[in-house]
């Protein structure tokens, strides 16, 4: 679920937000996304590691430095300064009106304003970046020799990622005022940092240079393969994934929840449509992806609807002969539930068939191999199946 947010800055005007939350509305923590240089927040490596984090109980904000995105502002009257302002007021708006931020992630130069602002933001408990420079002037490479032009004119017009940008002085000056090098050995925070061996943009040093000039707990993982933007949907999932789970040894997120009432929603899906077929699935303590294959247009970044009806069925017959053989004080070591899934005509009537092939690993006897197989036909999803179930679809008025 996601809320459009409106955030005066220091110099009243609007940044852009986007506050994302778990779909079952419940947030154990929040954390701030800050994208990377002439970027936005609609970048897909932000909306896709955002979209990921909120299936581990996060609430993250993502938003549009000044001058950038949706954000109010010119480009060329801000700087690195500037960037560093807008995430303390950022940090602010969650912690007056939602609740502090203990989670700071940045990407590229916004890595290294992530960096350089934690230190300054008490309620920030962990830090992560994402192919971020070492060095903030690093990104006056990307301006080649129109470097020479900004510092003689005073200002230059470029084309950073095919999109016309001003670039003044005053920006290139203020990146000096910046050492990470100073800023970076005074951080006392767990600090994760990834990067590519691959990537162009922003080289591989770097990550080395952070994690030499830090302090432990420090971390880094290889995006091996990846590209500077990471473009590919399985690279920044992966960078999530990696994310949620160090945070959690850091931050505690994945807190108990209580075990929802019979008449409470019990299961909620949830589909951002910018994310293709791509469904987080939650019960409140644990999640799980559907998606469909890339040959009917998904991403295939988990189970297709008719697999998890199958994975139900296997889960529950497993765990119903588990607790028969164990009643029995039978043998019974592992199980092996292989399923198919069948659609098929016969005589212009739709039949569609489920079979169920299961190998059972102990020191088991025939007579009880048998009754298993036939106690495996009585677990509660089989004979909802067999038996059909009465579903009643209604309209959330509340929104």
């Amino acid at each position: 679920m996601k809320t459009h947010i409106a955030i005066p800055n220091s110099n009243g005007e609007t940044l852009h937000a986007t506050l994302e939350i778990p779909a079952d509305k419940k947030v154990n923590q929040y954390a701030v996304f800050a994208h990377c240089f002439t970027c936005s927040s609609q970048l897909s490596i932000v909306r896709t590691i955002s979209n990921e984090l909120t299936q581990h109980g996060f609430g993250v904000l993502r938003f549009d430095f000044t001058g950038l995105g949706k954000s109010d502002g010119e480009f060329a009257d801000t700087n690195f300064s500037h960037n560093l302002q807008d995430l303390i007021t950022v940090n602010t708006f969650l912690k007056n009106n939602y609740q502090a931020p203990t989670l700071l992630i940045g990407h590229s130069l916004g890595g290294a304003a992530a960096l350089m602002a934690a230190g300054n933001l008490s309620n920030i408990k962990a830090l992560v970046t994402i192919a971020a420079p070492a060095d903030v002037a690093h990104v006056t490479q990307l301006l080649g020799e129109r470097k020479k032009e900004i510092q003689q004119k005073g200002v230059a017009s470029l084309s950073i990622g095919g999109r016309p940008f001003k670039i003044k002085k005053h920006f290139l000056d203020d990146l000096e005022k910046h050492d990470a090098k100073e800023i970076i050995p005074k951080l006392r925070i767990p600090l994760l940092i990834l990067h590519s061996p691959q990537d162009k943009i922003v080289g591989i040093e770097n990550a080395a240079k952070i994690y030499q000039l830090a302090h432990h707990p420090k971390s880094f993982i290889s995006l091996d393969g990846a590209d500077h933007l990471l473009s590919k949907k399985e690279d920044s999932l992966y960078a999530a994934r990696s994310i949620a789970t160090w945070a959690d040894r850091y931050l505690n997120v994945f807190k108990e929840r209580a075990l929802l009432k019979p008449h409470q929603s019990q299961v909620v899906a949830h589909l951002d449509l910018e994310n293709g077929f791509t469904t987080h699935i939650s019960n409140g303590r644990n999640t799980l992806v559907a998606d469909e294959p890339l040959n009917v247009g998904g991403d295939d970044a988990g189970f297709a609807p008719f697999e998890l009806l199958q994975a139900a069925l296997g889960a529950c017959t497993n765990m119903t002969l588990k607790l028969y053989a164990e009643r029995k004080k039978w043998p019974l070591e592992e199980v092996y539930t292989h399923m198919s899934f069948v659609r098929d005509t016969l005589d212009n009537e739709k039949i569609e068939t489920i079979t169920k092939m299961i190998s059972l690993e102990g020191n088991l006897n025939e007579k009880q191999k048998q009754r298993l197989l036939e106690i495996a036909a009585k677990c509660p999803v089989n004979k909802t199946l067999m038996t059909g179930v009465n579903i009643e679809t209604l309209v959330d008025t509340s929104q």
